[in-house]
Formats: structure tokens, C-alpha cells, sequence
């Protein structure tokens, strides 16, 4: 059997394809699993044992549908379920089945505040895709396979190498990030040393972070790559971090995460820390939360207080304890 699983974005909901992709390639004999994205995510799924071979969506559609149907795949498995990807299914006629996004119920919940969705974890969504081959949940954690081991002496300093706390201070929007004033106020009162962590778009912010609090703080935003990013978490005492791409990569190693939210909430989205042994979710009920799905450029009444009024001490306490 050769299988073909479809997600073209984001980090974060194609790190939760991987389960899927484990499952598949360990529960059906022989089977060969193939893995389509945008080359933007190929790093996710380099070096994953359980894909046979990876797909990335060309410049157009055509191109990527005459590469489909050279393989000629008895399934595919579509866990974006968009307009691109139903054009796919339509104009190769392989048998399918697709990830249910739930659009209009999801929409009713925010608009209204309604909770219509089922709080289940996105992974267990997908896995929903592929109950009618017999597969089922492993229960084990997300995959993340990091390309080499690096020098920790190399990528921090000397105070900074041993039981620190990754921060991961980045996220796409605003409404996703805490404010550098909450973040100064946080950080001063943790005990062991921090590492900031990020890319080029928050360095500033983390120099910011890093003067304001002192020696306690290094600041690695915008200086380590991604698979450095990935490695400082893999290795750190304990991580906190917003709805972000990294943060939900750092559960594929089953560090305490403390996993704070602002204006998104993950009961929406499905993507609360996935089999964590020790996962908090730091948030706080407003009337007009969540204001969005997946995150605003500035806060829509102008308050912020999703972010701001999250108290000083849940965060520390998870940090310190």
C-alpha cells in the first residue's frame, strides 16, 4: 500500500501530522508513506524515520498534481482540507479521506463564544482521517527529529549551560505575545538563568528583555537557527513559551512546558500541550477571549488584558517549582 498524507501549513499543525504519520508506517505492514508540504516546512519531517519519501508543493498546482499521479498512491490522507488540496483529489481520482476542520462551528464559537467544538487535541482530528484503515492512536508524543547534535558550550554562555529555562518569547502576532514590560516582570523573579528564544523579528525584544533584567538573562533570539532553537529547548529544564511553532515543537521531548495563551485559547484549535507529563496552560477568562482564531496584529478594544492581567506568579511559580 502507498499512502500520501497532505498538510502545507503551519509549523505547528504539521508537527501534530506526525503521530498520524508514525501510526501509519507502524501499524500497516509494508505500507509506504509519502509526506506533501511547502518546502517553507520540509525541516519538520527531515530525517523522520516512519516517511518514506517528501513531497514539496511546486510553483503551481499542475506540477504538483502531475508528481501525485507519477506515484500512484492507493490513498491520500488530506489533513488540510482547503481548495488546493480538494483540487488535488478531484484531478488525480485517488481514494481519499480528509481532516474535518469544523469551519462553520468554529466560527460560531468565536464569534459568539460559544464552545460547539469538541475539546479534543488536533492529533486525535487527524487520527480520525485514518480510523478506516485500522489505524489507531499510539499514544506516544509528537516527532521531531533534530539534524546533529550541537555544542551547547558553543551556543551558550558558560552561566547559562546547565538547568535553565527556555523562553520562547516569539509568535507571528501580536495578540500571541506578551508585552516586554510583563515578560521584564516575569523574568526578574525566576530563580535559575533564562534563555530567550526566538527569531530575528523579537532579537529586539530579547535585548530589550535581557538589559532590563540582568546577567540571569541571555538572549539567544535571532542569533541560534531553528534546529539550535530546537536542541536549546530539547535541552532545558523546563520551557515556557506562547502559541507558537516552536513551543509546540519543544513537547516532542517532554519537557514542563508552561504553555501560555493571550487572545488565541487552544481548546479552539485543538493544540494544548499533546502527551506532557507535566503541561500547564496559563490563561486567563475574559468576556472577549479569544478574539480570534489564530491571532490579531494589535488587540481589537485596545486593552490587552488577556496578556497583561495573567498573573505575575502563575508563570514564576511553574518556573521556580
Amino acid at each position: 500500500m502507498k499512502i500520501l498524507v497532505i498538510r502545507f501549513s503551519s509549523m505547528g499543525d504539521i508537527i501534530y501530522t506526525t503521530p498520524v504519520v508514525r501510526c501509519l508506517k507502524t501499524q500497516i505492514p509494508g505500507v509506504e508513506v509519502h509526506f506533501l508540504t511547502k518546502p517553507a516546512f520540509k525541516y519538520i519531517y527531515d530525517n523522520n524515520p516512519y516517511v518514506d519519501k517528501l513531497l514539496l508543493l511546486k510553483p503551481t498546482l499542475n506540477e504538483t498534481i502531475d508528481d501525485i499521479k507519477a506515484e500512484h498512491y492507493d490513498y491520500i490522507i488530506d489533513l488540510h482540507n482547503n481548495l488546493r488540496t480538494f483540487l488535488i483529489k478531484l484531478r488525480t481520482g485517488i481514494k481519499s479521506s480528509s481532516y474535518k476542520k469544523q469551519p462553520i462551528r468554529k466560527w460560531l464559537s468565536l464569534k459568539f463564544h460559544l464552545k460547539l467544538v469538541e475539546p479534543i487535541h488536533l492529533v486525535e482530528r487527524y487520527m480520525k482521517a485514518v480510523a478506516f484503515l485500522g489505524v489507531k492512536n499510539d499514544g506516544k508524543p509528537i516527532d521531531y527529529y533534530i539534524k546533529s547534535q550541537h555544542d551547547l558550550t558553543k551556543l551558550l554562555p558558560p552561566s547559562h549551560q546547565n538547568n535553565y529555562i527556555a523562553f520562547v518569547i516569539g509568535a507571528t502576532h501580536f495578540t500571541k505575545r506578551m508585552p516586554n514590560e510583563k515578560i521584564i516582570s516575569i523574568c526578574r523573579q525566576i530563580q535559575p538563568h533564562i534563555v530567550l528564544l526566538g527569531g530575528e523579528d523579537v532579537k529586539a525584544n530579547g535585548n530589550e528583555i535581557a538589559s532590563a533584567v540582568g546577567s540571569n538573562v541571555y538572549n539567544a533570539c535571532g542569533i541560534t537557527s531553528l534546529d539550535e532553537s530546537v536542541f536549546l529547548v530539547s535541552k532545558a529544564q523546563k520551557v515556557l513559551g506562547f502559541d507558537t511553532g516552536l513551543t509546540h515543537i519543544a513537547e516532542a521531548f517532554d519537557k514542563p512546558i508552561g504553555s501560555i495563551w493571550g487572545g488565541t485559547v487552544p481548546e479552539l484549535l485543538g493544540v494544548q500541550p499533546y502527551m506532557v507529563k507535566d503541561a500547564e496552560v496559563i490563561g486567563i477568562e475574559l468576556s472577549c477571549r479569544p478574539c480570534s482564531k489564530f491571532g490579531l496584529e494589535k488587540c481589537p478594544l485596545g486593552h490587552f488584558k488577556c496578556m497583561k492581567d495573567i498573573p505575575d506568579a502563575v508563570v514564576v511559580d511553574f518556573a521556580n517549582n
